[in-house]
């Protein structure tokens, strides 16, 4: 090839590329892209060809378990993929090396390297952990993963878990929940009372204000304790897993919810462990790890409105709350916040930084999407 030739059909190219890049400049928006979550250090590019690492990682679902487990499933198959194997997910389902709910403290402690699971099951550790998940009348899974990439979230979430040896990232989102599976039709606030029901995190807390006794039951336990009556109703996350569960055949009133509108799942690291990664190991469990919560976001959309169908057919009765529930709910909800954040000023911190996110996307929501849906 003429060397001086190249040298001057790059030197055009470059500044035709230049050019275009400058055109229109005054119309272009700057956006701060410092604030998302990324991973820069250069020097650490590709130190690690050719070597391997296995990541010990726990879940609360048993193996194959739908949507969730198999979207962890996924995570590992396309991390080993994007790596060239030079990093592998060795996956341990439920009970199999460690109890569902232990995953949190056998990451912490470093008995294993990561987990996937819910942060409102660590409320007991700190109150704090259950807004990461969602809160009542709150964020739908758009909002949610917007505050908490683009928002104070994330930042709020690392700086709280970083106390317990622990480094989370975003790993799905169960979409909207229903508000449950219920034996006995709810006419009004008074038939809610003694009602008992098996429900967790901040949705429980806001049913023993009216009058609800929340049950907490493993997954194998619901269908049977619902069935002899032990409980009344039962919440559970949306048709695509409820119908899985086989709790229209005892309940068959099914109704419409408010209590997780939009439930991040977790993908959380030993923090000792993620440190000693490498930049480039990093941002592909990075890279990977945003295109689970995406997708599982958008399964759980997909399946749910697939199976709703299946659910009528099968004579599910579907209901919503009477407004004297609802308005009642929300007044329960700034009851248990005001507790909380008296009690606990990391709640009331992150809280406080989710209101103001929240106050805003309402504002936007009525004007947009409210209108849009309204009118469709």
């Amino acid at each position: 090839m003429d060397r001086r030739k190249f040298l001057l059909t790059s030197t055009a190219v470059g500044a035709t590329v230049l050019s275009l890049d400058g055109c229109n400049d005054s119309n272009r928006v700057a956006i701060d892209y410092s604030k998302h979550p990324k991973h820069t250090d250069k020097k650490a590019v590709y130190i690690n060809k050719g070597k391997k690492t296995t990541i010990k990682l726990a879940t609360s679902w048993p193996a194959h378990f739908p949507i969730m487990g198999e979207g962890v499933e996924a995570f590992a198959a396309r991390l080993d993929a994007i790596s060239g194997g030079s990093l592998k997910v060795k996956l341990y389902p439920k009970n199999v090396l460690v109890p569902a709910l232990a995953v949190f403290d056998a990451t912490s402690s470093g008995q294993i390297d990561a987990f996937h699971s819910g942060p409102y099951y660590w409320k007991g550790k700190n109150s704090a952990f259950s807004l990461f998940s969602g809160i009542p009348f709150g964020f739908d899974a758009e909002e949610i993963n917007s505050w908490m990439i683009y928002g104070e979230g994330l930042q709020l979430w690392r700086e709280l878990y970083a106390r317990y040896n622990l480094y989370p990232l975003l790993g799905g989102n169960t979409n909207i929940q229903m508000g449950g599976w219920f034996r006995k039709e709810i006419k009004s606030l008074a038939d809610m009372q003694g009602l008992k029901m098996r429900i967790p995190g901040l949705g429980g807390e806001v049913m023993a204000k009216l009058g609800v006794n929340p049950v907490l039951l493993p997954a194998g336990e619901i269908y049977t304790s619902l069935e002899r009556g032990v409980i009344d109703a039962t919440e559970w996350v949306g048709p695509a897993l409820d119908i899985k569960m086989g709790f229209y055949k005892v309940a068959p009133y099914y109704y419409s919810g408010w209590h997780e509108p939009g439930s991040i799942l977790e993908l959380t690291f030993n923090k000792a462990f993620w440190d000693k990664l490498s930049d480039e190991q990093k941002q592909m469990i990075d890279v990977c790890s945003s295109e689970m919560n995406a997708n599982m976001t958008y399964r759980f959309h997909y399946e749910n409105i697939h199976t709703l169908k299946t659910l009528k057919e099968k004579g599910v009765k579907l209901r919503k709350f009477p407004d004297e529930v609802t308005q009642a709910g929300k007044k329960a909800l700034g009851e248990v916040v005001a507790q909380l954040s008296a009690k606990n000023k990391e709640f009331e911190r992150v809280y406080e930084s989710i209101a103001k996110h929240l106050e805003l996307s309402k504002e936007f929501a009525d004007i947009s999407l409210k209108y849009f849906l309204d009118i469709r």
